[in-house]
Parts: structure tokens; sequence; C-alpha cells
């Protein structure tokens, strides 16, 4: 339904903001990472995921189309509800819970508050295989930009945000860079 916002951050809540987007505020629950790296009044797009249950409508939004994916294939997961998928794929990087699930470590659920051994166990048996399919989103246009970020020093993570933010028109790799500096 509601798949992407542009707008500006009118107030930041726990883990949640609202985005005003053609005067309309959308509450968009948020990984508390990305909450720390944006601001109030800073304008900014994100990939959004719609829920709807019986009790209420909720967004949840992400920084980046492949953390967009990962929370979807965390969400399909029975029992997973999109709470416990924010959760997941917000834990320090999305490179350290797709390790900890491809190598089947049952004792990484110890440090992921509300998830049980058994629910873990469940969690990795279902996403073992699902998860190789992230990270293959990134277009070949932006595979030098971001390996040319990366060499001076900034996260993966960082650099496809600052890459995600640069307008779709620059497709030459020096000027992303250059004005993914300018973000970064």
């Amino acid at each position: 339904m509601i798949s992407y916002l542009n707008g500006e951050i009118i107030s930041k809540g726990k883990s949640f903001i609202v985005l005003k987007v053609n005067d309309v505020g959308y509450k968009v629950f948020l990984q508390g990472k990305d909450l720390e790296k944006i601001k109030e009044k800073e304008k900014i797009e994100i990939f959004t995921f719609f829920s709807l249950t019986r009790e209420r409508l909720e967004l949840f939004g992400f920084l980046n189309k492949q953390g967009l994916e990962f929370f979807e294939i965390l969400n399909e997961i029975s029992g997973i509800g999109p709470k416990t998928a924010l959760t997941l794929s917000s834990f320090e990087s999305l490179e350290k819970l797709k390790q900890a699930i491809e190598k089947q470590d049952e004792n990484f659920h110890q440090q992921i508050k509300g998830i049980g051994q058994k629910r873990m166990q469940k969690i990795i048996l279902e996403i073992t295989g699902k998860i190789k399919e992230i990270g293959k989103t990134t277009s070949s246009k932006q595979e030098p930009a971001i390996e040319a970020l990366i060499s001076l020093g900034f996260s993966a993570q960082k650099a496809n945000h600052a890459l995600s933010q640069i307008p779709k028109e620059i497709i030459e790799t020096e000027k992303k860079i250059k004005e993914a500096l300018k973000i970064l």
C-alpha cells in the first residue's frame, strides 16, 4: 500500500518519527540505529512496510531498500510480527545478524530481547538460504561508488545510505562519490 515516503521529520519519539508528506503526518516506526542518524526538521526518504491488523495500522520505515527487504523476510516467518522483525533487523548490523543466522548460532538469541531459544531456532530454520538474497539488489552502477567510499573508511551501511540520498539523475561514479561525501 504505502511503500515509500519522502518528507520532513516534524517530531521524533523513542521508536518512531512523524514524517510530514504533503501536509499529512505519518507515524513511522524505525530501527534504533536509523533513529540515531536522523534529526528533526531533516528531509528524508524512507522505504516503508504497511502493517494492518485488527487493532491498528502501522508503518515501519527503513533508510535503504536492503533493510526493508531483510525486514520483510523476517516478518514472513510465522510467529514473528512486525515489531519483532524490526528488532531483529535492527540488531547492530544486517551483516552480523546474517552471519549469526547463516552459522546457525543458537546462542545469538540471548543478545536480542524478547526472543527465546526455541523462537530463534525457528527463525534460523526458516530463514537459512533466504538471507543470501539480501544485498544482491544493489545496482551494478552503484557498486564502484560504494567500494570507493568503503576504501575511504566509511562503513558499507553509511555508504549505501549516502548513495541512496543523492539524486537519481546522477549516474557517473565520480559525481556519485562527490555527492555522497558531501552527505557523509
